[in-house]
């Protein structure tokens, strides 16, 4: 059975997709890029900016799920330019933690809205 995860928090879909679905105890995040959920728009500024924006909407997305950084096991970061990989990795890693999951990280030909960095996530749902 899978349940869809939605929060006002992070921005709407774009699309025909969910924030994230859970099935069991995994949670599979939409990759996320930087909009502002307030506005609906992607913010401006450098992959610095980009990246803390995504990881506040990752984190919305995790908490309506009722879980956190905490229990992600799997990331994949698509980066418009492999140039902003240290930039991302900055900010990704304050967010993130000491016990950090797996991770793919990957230069993409483009993002949507002209965006700088996305990332999506698989969670794991500790037992209530």
């Amino acid at each position: 059975m899978k349940t869809i995860i939605h929060t006002d928090d992070a921005p709407k879909a774009v699309g025909p997709y969910s924030q994230a679905v859970r099935t069991g105890n995994l949670l599979f995040t939409a990759g996320q890029v930087a909009i502002d959920p307030a506005i609906g728009k992607m913010i401006e500024g450098d992959i610095i900016a980009q990246t803390e924006r995504v990881m506040q909407n990752l984190q919305a997305v995790l908490a309506a799920a009722g879980t956190s950084f905490d229990h992600v096991v799997k990331t994949t970061v698509f980066l418009a330019d492999m140039a902003d990989y240290a930039g991302m990795n900055e900010v990704y890693g304050r967010y993130i933690g000491n016990n950090p999951p797996a991770r793919s990280a990957f230069a993409v030909r483009g993002l949507p809205l002209g965006a700088k960095v996305e990332i999506e996530m698989v969670v794991e749902i500790p037992d209530a």
